[in-house]
């Protein structure tokens, strides 16, 4: 098992991404620790997924929240090695129309939270005195973009640079830093879209060489890879599962 023996945290981990996530750590032997605002969610997965889990209510956005977290998470496992910064929200919106209130919302969770559970973790991790790993979630949106989703592609971007200078100022004290950016993954957010407009898998799909939407358990395994010593020599990188949609400059059919 890859994570035997590791302590790992990973945010937004109740459904989608973060919560296949947690359950690839537990596969591979790892303490896991999920944090999310959706508290019946995560306290359920974290009873499923059996002793080496728990759930632990933590509002991202929030210093005293996170602090919090990587305190809880020592006490019930006796360290931290993993964190992993996957907690996301949207709002769609194009330039002219997005509030302040709903940009602010955005890059509250997705950026200050990838930044404030990066900064925790690894000051914990310096504290122990042992190597550690942290993975920031981000997307394609951090390099392409759609016009609707300003304060996403906004903070993704953010995110991608976050991980970045993380992994500079880190690297001396052992600890690193990367990130993943998903393309479209079949998830209960991007079942919102898709199940507001008819034409957005096709158009999704249109812009996918692979042909298909990506499974959470496929980025889960990305993320062993980066939190396992199989990635010892990878930091400041940002690894984009997408099924070819970044290098395509055209449109291809659409399976049937």
């Amino acid at each position: 098992m890859q994570l035997e023996n590791k302590t790992a945290i990973v945010t937004g981990a109740a459904q989608g991404i973060g919560a296949a996530i947690a359950r690839e750590f537990v596969a591979q032997g790892a303490n896991v620790v999920i944090a999310d605002v959706q508290d019946e969610l995560g306290a359920g997965l974290a009873r499923e997924l059996g002793n080496r889990c728990r759930y632990s209510h933590c509002d991202v956005g929030s210093s005293e929240d996170v602090a919090r977290l990587i305190e809880t998470t020592c006490d019930w496992f006796g360290g931290l090695d993993i964190a992993v910064s996957n907690a996301g929200i949207n709002q769609n919106a194009e330039i002219l129309d997005i509030s302040e209130a709903d940009f602010d919302r955005v890059l509250r969770v997705n950026l200050k939270g990838g930044f404030l559970t990066g900064q925790a973790s690894a000051r914990k991790m310096v504290e122990q005195g042992r190597r550690g790993v942290i993975i920031n979630m981000s997307s394609i949106n951090a390099v392409v973009c759609s016009p609707h989703i300003v304060p996403y592609a906004v903070s993704k971007g953010g995110l991608n640079q976050l991980t970045a200078v993380m992994a500079l100022g880190l690297a001396k004290h052992g600890i690193r830093v990367n990130g993943i950016g998903p393309g479209s993954i079949e998830t209960e957010l991007l079942a919102q879209i898709v199940n507001t407009n008819p034409d957005a898998l096709n158009n999704i799909l249109a812009r996918t060489p692979m042909g298909r939407l990506g499974q959470p358990e496929e980025i889960a395994k990305v993320a062993v890879f980066l939190a396992s010593d199989a990635s010892s020599y990878m930091t400041g990188q940002t690894i984009y599962a997408d099924g070819g949609r970044l290098p395509l400059a055209y449109t291809v059919p659409v399976p049937a």
